[in-house]
């Protein structure tokens, strides 16, 4: 028999609340993280994803579509510019807008050179060394990886 002032069984096995577990994983699927964590007191809950490499469809050409470099750039080489997180790149600030850099585009360090969306936000993405632009490896609007190459400065 348990009093009201005697202290919980800390021997007793914590349940686990599933209810939680769901709405966790559902919202790792619809905001696409790997995992997510919560922890009350003792108890903690994991709910982790393996991620599969997505099918990706042919990008539609449009008029505004970025020149890729036409010689093949090392990924390693010293002037590419990798992307910092995974998100959506972009080469304009708007549909409507010149492209940031061009081919052939003369930078200097700090420029802005393209935007990564990630979780609705808009990160600038600067020039870290001054140079030419001698390629562009991604499309507008592409979905891009953490250090995928960008482009390329020489």
């Amino acid at each position: 028999m348990k009093y009201p002032d005697s202290k919980p069984d800390v021997s007793a096995p914590a349940t686990i609340d599933t209810e939680l577990v769901e709405t966790l994983a559902g919202m790792v699927a619809r905001l696409g993280l790997s995992e997510i964590e919560v922890a009350n007191g003792d108890v903690k809950i994991r709910v982790a994803r393996q991620l599969t490499p997505a099918v990706v469809q042919p990008p539609i050409v449009s008029p505004h579509a970025a020149v890729v470099s036409a010689s093949p750039v090392p990924p390693d080489s010293p002037g590419t510019v990798k992307s910092p997180m995974v998100g959506t790149a972009y080469l304009r600030a708007s549909p409507e807008s010149t492209p940031f850099v061009e081919i052939g585009t003369q930078v200097k360090t700090g420029d802005k050179v393209i935007l990564v969306e990630a979780m609705k936000t808009f990160n600038e993405i600067l020039a870290p060394r001054a140079g030419t632009v001698t390629g562009i490896l991604v499309e507008d609007g592409q979905p891009v990886e953490y250090g995928q190459p960008l482009l390329v400065i020489e």
